[in-house]
């Protein structure tokens, strides 16, 4: 299996490759009708420039009845064409019989006697021109580019033909140019390339190595290395992005394996406590160390704690149920008023057993809220339940009930011990007990306020509590229908 930097740099190489590729067809291709469309060009501008100047120098003899040439007058134009441009140059009688030659010394004599064929002499008296890759009916070897045009004088009034002119060039000539842009263009190619591919290297080689970096973190994550981090290295990019994600999940899987294991610690201790005394009175009653009269007494504390017992299991489920994936919060409006009321007239034996007044301020009209009805039902109970439980004898307990700017504002308050502001950060942790409550309250589990905590961040709303000069509030909030 090829690994992600073998893949990533294939992928961009090939496409440097494929583009170089089309990018060098589509400009050799350009660059070679450019050079020998501006060759030609170039060729018959020459022929045409020769013959005007030839129909300049064309002399007649009426006694000997035709005209003829001058070499001395035209000779330099010929020469010059032939120095600069190396083509050949070549000049013809009306029917096609080469009377003047320039170029190499071979092509000198040999062309002096060679006819013209009768298709190109036509072709210039039809159309004033020819132009064609020949050898001009065996005047040449290879066959060339030839420009030929005719060449014109005025004789007794009128514009006849002297004769044509003929410039022809080698095909390895039209394209020299060519050649040398197209050998820059691939030396500039394979040097652009070679950088491309080290560059491709060590860019695919970079993106992928904190990937490596992050497998390796997983891996020792997966083992149990929860302190495991991936270093970011400052990096602003979708690398540094996952890198910074995978830190905050790592954090977020730390802490909650933190609270799992504080969690089993707590349960382990919560279960073992009424457990051993449950045992250890269970194993008194049967081995005869507790007198028989004194058996009714401990198998009321064996009860007592069995119901402790049941109960933790119970409020355990309960935060099961609350912390599974399967509980979706069912949203639907009530009227909050009166769950209130409702939860307070459940607990009236509590309210009456401590002799507690109650300050009820509620709107006449129903406070319609969003959420579900049966879980804040259980948030009232659990908090009407602490406030009574902590309350002095003999004090008020105040339930209100305030909307506000699209929410409705619940409030509990009693009259009790004053919670110490370090203690108030921790009240909804799970398991956690004041001294005071650990005292008091040994009937609580102290999971009452968490599981409120954990009800309403179901709903993404918020509880608070104060505690100050004997007064505990606590007041959560719940969404406007």
């Amino acid at each position: 299996m090829k690994s992600l930097y073998q893949r990533q740099f294939f992928i961009m190489a090939g496409v440097i490759l494929v583009s170089f590729a089309m990018l060098g067809s589509a400009f050799i291709t350009l660059s070679y009708r450019y050079t020998v469309s501006e060759r030609q060009d170039s060729i018959r501008n020459n022929a045409r420039y020769i013959a005007n100047i030839l129909s300049k120098e064309v002399s007649v003899n009426d006694e000997l009845g035709g005209f003829y040439l001058l070499p001395d007058r035209f000779q330099p134009a010929v020469d010059a064409v032939v120095s600069v441009t190396g083509a050949t140059v070549l000049l013809s009688s009306q029917n096609g019989q080469i009377i003047y030659a320039a170029g190499s010394a071979g092509e000198l004599a040999d062309l002096s006697q060679v006819q013209l064929p009768s298709s190109v002499v036509q072709s210039i008296q039809a159309t004033g021109s020819f132009e064609a890759m020949t050898t001009l009916g065996g005047a040449f070897s290879d066959p060339r580019y030839v420009a030929g045009v005719p060449f014109q004088l005025d004789y007794r009034g009128q514009e006849v033909l002297a004769g044509m002119v003929f410039v022809a060039a080698e095909s390895a000539s039209i394209t020299e140019i060519w050649r040398a842009f197209a050998s820059i263009f691939l030396f500039t190619s394979v040097v652009v390339m070679l950088i491309a591919f080290i560059t491709t290297s060590v860019t695919s080689l970079k993106m992928t190595r904190p990937l490596k970096d992050m497998a390796e973190a997983v891996r020792k994550f997966g083992h149990g290395e929860y302190d495991t981090r991936i270093d970011c290295n400052g990096r602003c990019d979708e690398v540094g992005e996952l890198a910074e994600a995978f830190n905050a999940m790592a954090d977020s899987i730390a802490q909650a394996e933190a609270k799992r294991s504080e969690f089993v610690a707590n349960i382990s201790h919560e279960l073992k406590t009424p457990m051993t005394t449950i045992a250890g009175f269970a194993d008194g009653i049967l081995d005869g160390t507790i007198p028989p009269e004194r058996e009714k007494e401990y198998l009321k504390v064996i009860s007592s704690e069995t119901r402790r017992l049941s109960r933790l299991v119970r409020k355990m489920l309960d935060l099961s149920r609350l912390q599974s994936s399967e509980r979706v919060t069912a949203q639907e409006q009530f009227d909050v008023s009166e769950v209130m009321l409702r939860v307070l007239v459940s607990l009236e034996t509590k309210i009456n057993g401590k002799h507690l007044d109650v300050d009820t301020q509620l709107p006449d009209d129903p406070v319609q809220v969003w959420g579900d009805p049966d879980a804040i039902t259980q948030v009232c109970y659990n908090l009407l339940d602490n406030a009574i439980k902590f309350s002095y004898p003999e004090t008020t307990l105040g339930i209100s009930v305030v909307a506000r700017a699209g929410k409705a504002y619940v409030s509990v308050r009693n009259h009790g011990d004053t919670i110490p502001p370090e203690e108030i950060p921790l009240v909804f942790d799970r398991f956690h007990k004041t001294d005071r409550s650990r005292s008091e309250d040994r009937d609580g589990v102290g999971l009452g306020l968490y599981i409120v905590k954990t009800i309403l961040n179901s709903h993404k709303e918020n509880i608070t509590v104060t505690s100050q000069d004997g007064v505990t509030e606590f007041v959560f909030t719940l969404t406007l229908a």
